[in-house]
């Protein structure tokens, strides 16, 4: 069973959908403050947990490799949502977004990159440890020192508590039985490496980065908009690697403003049809 946050009512097929996705090791949480204001501004939004993080039902252990992820991811899309859709990946979360559009471009519509990390070339060295201590450095993943002192980089003047209370949100999901087995299946699996697929994207892609992101150099935002065709970059002020949390409300009306320009171009060229239609009729 995959695990999601479900829009409370469908929207017309003549709407697009926003589908979230979340950073690396993270859950559908992350968005638990964005979420309530895009569906504010009449936005059909879906919440995704990637296959091996998050709450889905993993207790088949299957892999949890680059591949399944994005079938996965697919037939999700397949099953419940079957419109183009906006994509919307942070950090991590944005290499998994180029390489699902890469694959299912009949699926995107447009693109919504957060801060993001998409020059890494996989989990290098990590993908040749030996298991024990793979899963040793599983365990550490989840420590609660280790997650605190994450949030504190991602974060930008946010206040300590307000940063504990993400952390332990953020780490719900390593509580689950299957979370080890699903993060070293990824980590022996060599992880994402999209470099070579950026150039591949074609679709309308919105970049969206913090002002004081201590985690994603602005040169490779730079680098990636120069690589990316058809790509426009709006920077979040006072924000660090996680605008959609520093910033809910900014970063809501930057995917909104996204979505609903296609639909105005649409209203546009549909009055001037109608319009013309209209005069030709007369003549």
């Amino acid at each position: 069973m995959s695990s999601c946050v479900k829009p409370p009512i469908r929207q017309s097929n003549k709407t697009t959908p926003v589908v979230l996705l979340h950073c690396f090791d993270s859950s559908c949480l992350e968005w638990r403050c964005t979420l309530p204001l895009l569906e504010e501004a009449g936005l059909e939004a879906w919440a995704i947990d990637v296959l091996g993080w998050g709450f889905s039902d993993l207790e088949s252990r299957p892999p949890c490799d680059v591949a399944s992820k994005r079938r996965h991811l697919y037939q999700l899309w397949k099953s419940y949502i079957r419109r183009p859709m906006i994509l919307v990946g942070p950090s991590l979360g944005a290499s998994v977004a180029i390489d699902f559009t890469v694959h299912y471009p009949e699926a995107v519509e447009k693109l919504v990159l957060i801060n993001p990390s998409v020059y890494a070339e996989g989990t290098g060295h990590l993908a040749k440890l030996p298991e024990l201590v793979a899963y040793a450095g599983v365990s550490f993943l989840k420590s609660l020192p280790l997650r605190l002192y994450a949030n504190m980089l991602a974060f930008n003047s946010i206040p300590f508590l307000t940063i504990l209370d993400w952390t332990n949100v953020g780490r719900l999901h390593c509580f689950l039985p299957w979370w080890k087995d699903s993060t070293v299946s990824f980590m022996f699996s060599g992880g994402y490496n999209v470099i070579s697929q950026i150039k591949q994207v074609k679709h309308k892609t919105l970049i969206i980065c913090g002002e004081k992101d201590q985690i994603v150099s602005y040169k490779l935002v730079v680098k990636l908009h120069s690589e990316l065709s058809n790509a426009i970059i709006r920077e979040v002020s006072d924000s660090g690697h996680l605008p959609h949390v520093d910033n809910p409300k900014c970063v809501a009306k930057l995917i909104a403003n996204f979505a609903e320009d296609d639909a105005d171009v649409d209203a546009k060229r549909s009055f001037c049809l109608a319009l013309a239609q209209e005069t030709a009729l007369r003549r």
